[in-house]
C-alpha cells in the first residue's frame, strides 16, 4: 500500500482551516437570528422556530409514531391550544418521553459509524469520522477525504469502541474502493465514497447497517436536542447524547451547542428518532472583532498552536437535505445512479433497476405499485435441486424464498441462505453445510411476470386484492397500538371521500407501522401488497405453487425453511406434498401468518397445523413489521417453538440475519443429522 505525500496532507489541513473560518463567518452573520431565538426562549417559548417548521416537525413525529398516541391525546386536550401551541406540545413530548427502544436503536445507529485513518510514512493517523448511508457508500467531510487519490491511502474502522463488558470490541478494518464512483463538494464539505466488500464479498452496510437519509423537512426545529456519534480526536467511538441543542438553522447549515471536539469531523448528527439531520463538519471558534479565532486563554490563535487550544462556541453541521439536494442536481453516470439509488426512496436520488429493488409509482387505492420488466425482456430462471445423496439421500433441506427476487441468480441466492445458516450453525457449535446440499425452488421471475401482466391491464388492482391489502395494513397498525378510529372505514377505505382521503388513510397506517419497526413504509407496503395478491388471485397462487412444486423432493423427510411470502406459500404447499414425504420439519421466519387477514385466506381458510409437520419453528423479530402478528397464538397452529431474535439495523427482515442466530440455525442443523 502506498503512502501519501506530506503536501497532500497539508492541503487537507488548509481546507479544514478555510472551513473553520467560513463557519465562524456564518456564525457571526447569523447572530441576529440567534439572538431573536434566545429572546423567545427567555420568554418561555420552548421551540423558537417558524409555524411552518413546527407544523412539519409535529406531522413527522406523529406519522412515525415518535410519541405515544395516548400521551398526545392527553396533552392536546388538557387545555385549549392554538395550532402552533399544539405543535410545540407534540414536539415537547417527543423530547421528554423516550420509548424503551431509544437506547437500543441508538446502539444500532452507532454501528454504522466508523473511524477514518490515514496511512502515512508507516504510521496510521486518525483523520475523522464517517458513517454508512447505503450498503456500500460512506459519507464524511470533503476536508477528510478530498479526492480519490487521498482516499486510496485511507481505511475505515468499524466497531472501534468499548463493548458492553467494558473491553474493546474487535475492530473491523474496511478498505475504501475509490475506483468506484466518488462524489464530493467542498462548499458543502461532504464526500460520498464506496467501501470495499468485507467477509468474502458482503457490502459493509449488510454487516453494520446503514442510515436511511431523507430529503424531507420536519426532522428538527430550533430548540430541539441532537445526538452526535463519532471519534473525537481519533479516540474510540463516543456519543454526545441529548445535551446538545439546535440554536440556528441556516439554508445549508445547522448550528448547535454540543461537546463534539476537533477530529469529530464527518460524524452523523441525529434527532431523537435517530434520523440523520446533519453531517457534522466543523467547530465554530470564538473570534475577536476582526474575525480572528481566539484561544481559550483569549489570545489570538495561530495554526501552530493546534486546534485543541481554540475556544469553541458552537458547532456547525451541513444539513442532510442540502447534501441530498446537491447530489440530486448532478448528472451521475449509470454506475453512480445505481449506487445512489441504494440510499433509499426518501433520499430522492432515484430508484434502483428492477433487478436491484422495487421501484414505485403512486396510484390508488394501493399506495405504491411495483414496476417490473415485461415477461419478454427476461428469461425466467429455474429452481435448483440438491446434490445427489445429500444428508444420506433420505433427508432434504429446502429453502423457499419470499418476494422481490426477480432477476436474481438462484445459485447466488442459495449461497446467501447457506452463508446465513452456516453462521448460525457455527454459533450453535454444529457443522456447517455445503450450499449445494439444499434444494432451492425459485419462483421470483414467474411471480414478477404475473404481477407485471396483471398491472399492464391498467388501473387499480381488483377489489378482492384491495380488500386483503387493506385488512392486512389496518390489522398491522392496530397490533402496534394505532388508536381506534384513526383509520375509519376499514371495511372499505375506497369509500372514503376522494382519492386523497384514501391515500392519506393508507399513509397514516403505513407510517404508524414503519415507526414501530425497522422497515420503511415502501418495504412494508410492497410485502403486504404482494402477499395480498398471492392470497386474492387464484391464478397467481396456483402458478406459484406449481412452480415451487416442480423443484421439490418427492420422498423422504423434509426440513422446509421458508421466509416472508414464502412462509405463506409453504404452508399452502404442505397440503399438496407428494405422499412419499412422510414427515416434515417446518421453519417459518419473518412470517405474516399470525395476521388474521393472512391466515383466513390460506387454502384451508383458517389457522391450522399441516398434518405431516412433526416440528415447527417460527422465528420472528420485534423490529420486523412483516412478522407483526407473531408469535402465533391461535391454538389451531398446534405446538410451535417461537424464538424472538434481534436482527441488525436495516436487516430486520433479512433471511441471512434470521438464519445467523444460533437458536434458529441450531434446530435446523440437528434435524438434518
Amino acid at each position: 500500500m502506498s503512502t501519501i505525500d506530506m503536501p497532500e496532507v497539508e492541503r487537507s489541513y488548509d481546507e479544514q482551516r478555510r472551513q473553520v473560518a467560513d463557519a465562524a463567518r456564518r456564525y457571526r452573520e447569523s447572530a441576529k437570528a440567534r439572538e431573536q431565538a434566545e429572546a423567545r426562549t427567555a420568554e418561555g417559548v420552548p421551540f423558537p422556530d417558524t409555524p411552518q417548521a413546527l407544523a412539519a416537525r409535529a406531522e413527522r413525529i406523529l406519522s412515525r409514531g415518535g410519541v405515544p398516541a395516548t400521551a398526545v391525546v392527553a396533552q392536546i386536550h388538557a387545555e385549549p391550544l392554538d395550532l402552533p401551541q399544539a405543535h410545540e406540545r407534540i414536539i415537547g413530548l417527543s423530547n421528554d418521553l423516550q420509548a424503551a427502544n431509544f437506547l437500543p436503536r441508538g446502539a444500532r445507529a452507532a454501528r454504522t459509524v466508523a473511524r477514518i485513518t490515514l496511512r502515512q510514512g508507516g504510521r496510521e493517523l486518525p483523520l475523522g469520522t464517517g458513517f454508512l448511508v447505503s450498503p456500500q457508500l460512506l459519507m464524511t467531510n470533503h476536508h477528510v477525504l478530498p479526492d480519490t487519490e487521498f482516499a486510496k491511502n485511507c481505511f475505515a474502522e468499524f466497531d472501534a469502541q468499548i463493548g458492553i463488558d467494558n473491553a474493546p470490541d474487535d475492530v473491523v478494518r474496511v478498505e475504501f474502493a475509490p475506483d468506484a464512483p466518488f462524489l464530493a463538494h467542498e462548499p458543502l464539505d461532504f464526500a460520498l465514497v464506496a467501501l470495499a466488500p468485507v467477509n468474502g464479498g458482503v457490502p459493509p452496510g449488510e454487516l453494520f447497517g446503514w442510515n436511511r437519509l431523507s430529503a424531507r423537512t420536519g426532522k428538527l426545529v430550533v430548540g430541539e436536542l441532537v445526538n452526535v456519534i463519532g471519534h473525537p480526536n481519533g479516540r474510540l467511538k463516543e456519543i454526545a447524547l441529548r445535551d446538545n441543542r439546535l440554536i440556528t438553522r441556516l439554508d445549508d447549515f445547522l448550528h448547535y451547542r454540543t461537546d463534539t471536539e476537533p477530529g469529530n469531523s464527518g460524524s452523523p448528527v441525529f434527532n431523537d428518532q435517530w434520523e440523520v439531520v446533519a453531517l457534522h463538519h466543523m467547530g465554530v471558534p470564538e473570534t475577536d472583532a476582526s474575525g480572528r479565532p481566539l484561544r481559550r486563554d483569549g489570545a489570538v490563535w495561530q495554526p501552530s498552536d493546534g486546534e485543541d487550544t481554540l475556544s469553541w462556541v458552537a458547532n456547525e453541521g451541513v444539513r442532510i437535505s442540502s447534501v441530498l439536494r446537491h447530489v440530486a442536481s448532478l448528472r451521475p453516470t449509470s454506475e453512480q445512479r445505481a449506487l445512489l439509488a441504494e440510499m433509499g426512496p426518501e433520499s430522492g436520488l432515484g430508484s434502483p433497476t428492477p433487478h436491484e429493488a422495487t421501484a414505485v409509482t403512486h396510484t390508488a387505492p394501493a399506495l405504491m405499485r411495483p414496476t417490473v420488466p415485461a415477461a419478454a425482456e427476461r428469461t425466467a430462471a429455474t429452481g435448483l435441486r440438491a446434490r445427489e445423496g445429500a444428508f444420506g439421500g433420505h433427508r432434504h433441506l429446502v429453502y423457499l424464498h419470499g418476494r422481490s427476487q426477480e432477476g436474481k441468480n438462484p445459485e447466488a441466492l442459495r449461497r446467501e441462505w447457506a452463508a446465513g445458516l452456516n453462521k448460525g450453525l457455527t454459533a450453535a457449535g454444529l457443522p456447517t453445510l455445503d450450499p449445494a446440499d439444499a434444494w432451492f425452488p425459485y419462483y421470483g421471475d414467474r411471480l414478477a411476470e404475473l404481477m407485471g401482466a396483471k398491472e399492464s391491464l391498467g388501473g387499480a388492482p381488483p377489489a378482492q386484492d384491495t380488500k386483503a391489502y387493506e385488512q392486512m395494513l389496518f390489522e398491522a397498525a392496530a397490533r402496534v397500538g394505532m388508536p381506534e378510529g384513526t383509520c375509519d372505514g376499514q371495511d372499505g377505505v375506497a369509500a372514503e371521500e376522494g382519492l386523497d382521503g384514501v391515500v392519506r388513510t393508507f399513509r397514516r397506517a403505513l407510517g404508524w407501522v414503519a415507526a414501530r419497526s425497522d422497515l420503511d413504509e415502501w418495504t412494508i407496503d410492497a410485502v403486504f401488497r404482494d402477499v395480498a395478491r398471492y392470497l386474492s388471485d387464484p391464478r397467481v397462487r396456483e402458478t406459484v405453487l406449481d412452480t415451487v412444486s416442480a423443484t421439490m423432493p418427492d420422498s423422504g423427510e423434509l426440513v422446509f425453511v421458508t421466509h416472508s411470502l414464502g412462509t405463506v406459500v409453504g404452508v399452502d404447499l404442505m397440503s399438496r406434498l407428494p405422499s412419499g414425504i412422510d414427515r416434515a420439519v417446518l421453519v417459518t421466519v419473518g412470517s405474516p401468518l399470525g395476521m388474521d387477514a393472512v391466515n383466513s385466506r390460506l387454502l384451508t381458510g383458517r389457522p391450522h397445523r399441516p398434518g405431516n409437520v412433526r416440528t415447527w419453528l417460527n422465528a420472528w423479530s420485534p423490529a420486523d413489521a412483516v412478522a407483526i402478528g407473531c408469535p402465533l397464538r391461535d391454538r389451531r397452529w398446534g405446538s410451535v417453538d417461537q424464538p424472538d431474535v434481534m436482527n441488525g439495523k436495516d436487516r430486520a427482515h433479512n433471511i441471512a440475519e434470521y438464519l445467523g442466530h444460533a437458536n434458529v440455525a441450531g434446530p435446523i442443523g440437528r434435524a438434518l443429522r
